[in-house]
């Protein structure tokens, strides 16, 4: 049996030189009244956060915990909201690109 490989970041796979990943998402688009919010996140890989997982598998307790672990550890941290009237304005699309471009 061979050993499993180690994933290979992303952005190494198109360059040799080294490059930072960053990891972003939104929330909110099913939301009817409420605002988009995007964020960013750069982790660190000298300081893992340990028990990092989809957040919708977490516990909120846990998912807190996390949090404050990833802004403590993180080499940068970065988050946006796009109001819920100009998500009206610019369409629920448009409004997730608007809020991850921010």
């Amino acid at each position: 049996m061979s050993t499993p490989k180690k994933p290979t970041p992303l952005a190494s796979r198109w360059s040799e030189e080294p490059l930072v990943e960053c990891g972003c998402d939104e929330a909110g688009r099913g939301c009817l009244a409420g605002p988009v919010v995007a964020a960013a996140v750069i982790l660190n890989p000298a300081r893992p956060v340990e028990g990092l997982d989809d957040s919708k598998a977490l516990t909120p307790k846990r998912r807190t915990e996390i949090c404050r672990s990833i802004l403590e550890s993180a080499t940068a941290v970065a988050w946006a909201r796009v109001e819920p009237a100009e998500c009206d304005a610019l369409g629920m699309h448009e409004a997730d690109l608007q809020g991850l471009r921010r």
